[in-house]
């Protein structure tokens, strides 16, 4: 997707390729290649011009601020995340985390206000309604021990056709072998 028009050229630079187009001293194809718009946006900018080519201008002016959600719904949250909190407090109730998912749709449901997860989230750290979650860290409880670097275990498991064997020294163990011995013979 080709980046704005308002952010790659002046309206300076846009107001003379508009001229030149005008004065038929480019053509077409050659001006839309440079500016990077397609037909429609091109003669959009050029009825603009026509209409008032001295106040003519390309900068983008936003019509209501963005990111931005009205107060009514920021008090709702909080007053969720408040029960929630109150939940999470009392001790008679498993609760531990916060259920950020549970209080959007209690917003939809009592409010009908549709607000996105990540925004509850957002707010919830900014107001102190956050609790990180912990990880918890996997202990390390398998050890080989060897007399030097390099060596192996006595033990060593292997595992052929899903029945584990122990080989001790080289030969397989006094137990697997009398295991063995009811189902096949060894030579």
């Amino acid at each position: 997707m080709a980046k704005q028009l308002h952010k790659r050229f002046s309206t300076e630079e846009v107001k003379m390729f508009l001229q030149q187009y005008l004065d038929n001293k480019k053509k077409l194809p050659y001006i839309l290649e440079i500016l990077q718009i397609t037909k429609r946006r091109f003669f959009h900018l050029l009825q603009e011009y026509r209409e008032n080519p001295d106040g003519f201008s390309i900068d983008y002016k936003r019509k209501k601020p963005t990111r931005k959600i009205n107060e009514e719904i920021e008090k709702n949250i909080v007053n969720e995340l408040r029960i929630e909190k109150q939940l999470i407090e009392d001790k008679e109730l498993p609760i531990i985390h916060y259920n950020y998912s549970y209080i959007k749709d209690q917003l939809y449901k009592k409010h009908k206000q549709k607000v996105s997860v990540p925004t509850i989230i957002k707010r919830a750290k900014k107001m102190g309604f956050y609790k990180p979650k912990k990880r918890k860290k996997k202990l390390h409880d398998r050890e080989v021990q060897t007399e030097y670097i390099g060596s192996f275990p006595s033990t060593i498991p292997l595992i052929t056709s899903s029945h584990p064997m122990l080989i001790r020294n080289g030969t397989l163990s006094q137990a697997w072998m009398t295991l063995a011995d009811s189902f096949f013979t060894i030579s």
